[in-house]
């Protein structure tokens, strides 16, 4: 019995020590026609909610980390047609080391086509929670960058998702009934 519990909380910490950067080190997979023109990372206002027993963050250091995060992942596509990301930064937890508590971060998403037509009509949650980590070992900084490569891999997961499901960066796609096209693009 004992053997069991053992290798279940070896298993259990070998599952958390997965690395959300592991895959770009392989061959990129396509993501149909998507190359990310730019992500537009910003923060709920006047800064995201900070979550039980969480150590700071400013908002700055979210849209650094969540820029790097996203155009790290993000920028190895270069499929035919260019689509925006907004992301926002809702809430976090970064508890301190020895102190019980989750790391935590909450996103809001939305894709935009190269005429800032989104194709989600309704933002997408990402919410990445860590349960089984080191905390002792690793510092704030480390906690939010591990935070942000996960959700960035969350992100890219919903978009092959909703390119399977939806038909998302494939040719032929249409716009959701309802949505209207921006006459010149971003810029108007």
């Amino acid at each position: 019995m004992f053997r069991i519990a053992a290798a279940l909380i070896m298993a259990l910490g070998l599952v958390a020590c997965t690395d959300a950067t592991r895959d770009l080190a392989g061959p990129t997979v396509p993501l149909g026609d998507f190359r990310m023109l730019t992500a537009v990372v910003l923060t709920e206002k006047p800064a995201p909610q900070k979550l039980l027993v969480s150590r700071d963050a400013t908002p700055e250091e979210w849209i650094e980390t969540v820029d790097k995060a996203v155009k790290t992942r993000f920028g190895r596509f270069d499929g035919a047609n260019g689509y925006y990301l907004g992301i926002k930064v809702i809430a976090y937890s970064l508890p301190p080391p020895i102190v019980p508590g989750k790391s935590a971060v909450h996103l809001a998403v939305t894709v935009f086509d190269s005429e800032c037509s989104k194709l989600n009509p309704k933002v997408h949650d990402i919410m990445v929670i860590q349960i089984f980590e080191t905390r002792l070992e690793l510092t704030r900084e480390e906690q939010m960058t591990r935070l942000a490569e996960t959700a960035a891999k969350d992100i890219e997961t919903w978009l092959r998702e909703m390119q399977e499901t939806d038909g998302w960066f494939t040719e032929g796609y249409e716009l959701p009934a309802g949505t209207q096209r921006r006459a010149g693009g971003c810029g108007n």
